[in-house]
């Protein structure tokens, strides 16, 4: 595993936005939203064949799961605030454009990757996305699949960065 912090650069524009989303599902989280369906899509059924036993895990595991993702979304949303600085997405114009690059420990990396995998399995669920290749002229379908572009960004950087390490 890479110890050695990442780079990752992302606009103005796209950080405000994703801290807009990480703000959100990290609201969502401390709702009590435990029959919510996108909730329950991050706290999948252990046993699919015994409900009881899947019910039992739940009970058990969830609150600890669900604590995870909101630290896990707070040491995103922290490690935004250098690029997040938009006072007005609507105004941004050549501010909005500006890269910032952010510097992520192997610790803050592995919260990005969970966190921006789980707020696609939220947006999947909250628009019946089933299928990776499903589109419609929906712009939320922007978003979930602007993430996708951000999450295989993050992931071929800490490739290059393994890479690099040898």
């Amino acid at each position: 595993m890479n110890t050695v912090p990442l780079l990752l650069q992302i606009t103005r524009l796209e950080a405000t936005h994703l801290g807009d989303l990480i703000d959100q599902f990290a609201e969502l989280l401390t709702d009590d939203a435990s029959d919510d369906p996108a909730v329950l899509r991050l706290v999948p059924d252990a046993y699919t064949d015994d409900p009881e036993a899947a019910r039992e895990f739940r009970d058990v595991t969830e609150r600890d799961l669900l604590r995870r993702r909101r630290r896990d979304a707070q040491l995103v949303r922290t490690s935004l605030s250098p690029a997040a600085t938009l006072s007005s997405v609507a105004t941004a114009g050549a501010e909005g454009r500006e890269e910032v690059d952010l510097v992520l420990d192997p610790d803050t990396v592995q919260a990005w990757l969970r966190t921006l995998a789980a707020v696609r399995l939220v947006i999947a669920s909250r628009l019946g996305i089933t299928d990776e290749d499903q589109h419609d002229d929906d712009p939320r379908f922007g978003v979930y699949d602007w993430l996708g572009y951000r999450l295989e960004g993050l992931i071929r950087a800490i490739e290059a960065a393994g890479t690099a390490d040898r």
